[in-house]
This record gives C-alpha cells, structure tokens and sequence, in this order.
C-alpha cells in the first residue's frame, strides 16, 4: 500500500471517485478532506497508483491512542477489484487486526469479505 500525499495525486483520485458516485463518498469525503490541507490527521492509501484496486482512508497511526476505541479507528474503503480488498485485508499493515476498527464501505461484497478474513484469523466481527 502506498500513502498518498502529492496534491495533484489526491486531485486526481478525487476527480476519479466522483464519477462513480455515491458507491465512492465513504472514500470520498476523507480524500477531500486530506486534499484541503487535513485537519482531522487521515491518510489516504492505494494499491497501486494510478491505476488502483481499492483506497483505504485512515486515521493516521500515530494519532491513535487507544487500542480499543473503534470509533477513532475508522476506515473507508472503495475497491474497483474483490481481490485487491482480500490482499488489503489479508496482508497488508494497513489494517491493523490488533486494534479494534470499523470499515466503513457501500459496496456489495464488503461484509462478506470482512467476515471471511476474520474468521481466517479467528477474529471476532460485529
């Protein structure tokens, strides 16, 4: 995974989600957020750019402060590809599966993949 930070970059990938409103807004709004100087302390990742499968936006790690706290541990997703979510949520570090989180996501197929990995794991989804 790749964090982005270029402006043109970020400009770019929001000039891409907005056309395929509303599936991308989760995504969207954090993206725009970052984009317009990022008071809220996210970050937007990709698999690959520019050509991406999916974007994660998170809080960025250093900001968390507790483990358990879900609710400040939030994060988009928007993939293009099925299995460039099972690759972010499998094996990555951009996931943290020792912290406890929310996916946030419109998508059909996002549910059963969470709980897929999860359950590979042995985690405990809600």
């Amino acid at each position: 995974m790749m964090i982005l930070r270029c402006p043109a970059q970020l400009q770019l990938l929001e000039e891409t989600l907005r056309k395929s409103l509303p599936t991308t807004l989760p995504v969207l709004g954090t993206v725009m957020t970052v984009a317009r100087g990022n008071p809220a302390s996210h970050e937007v990742l990709v698999d690959s750019w520019p050509h991406f499968g999916v974007v994660l936006t998170r809080l960025r790690p250093e900001e968390h402060r507790d483990p358990r706290d879900y609710y400040a541990n939030q994060l988009a997703v928007f993939y293009r590809d099925k299995g460039a979510l099972h690759a972010l949520l499998r094996g990555t570090e951009a996931v943290n599966p020792a912290r406890a989180f929310q996916i946030l996501g419109t998508q059909d197929g996002l549910d059963e993949a969470v709980q897929e990995v999860a359950s590979a794991r042995g985690l405990k989804v809600e």
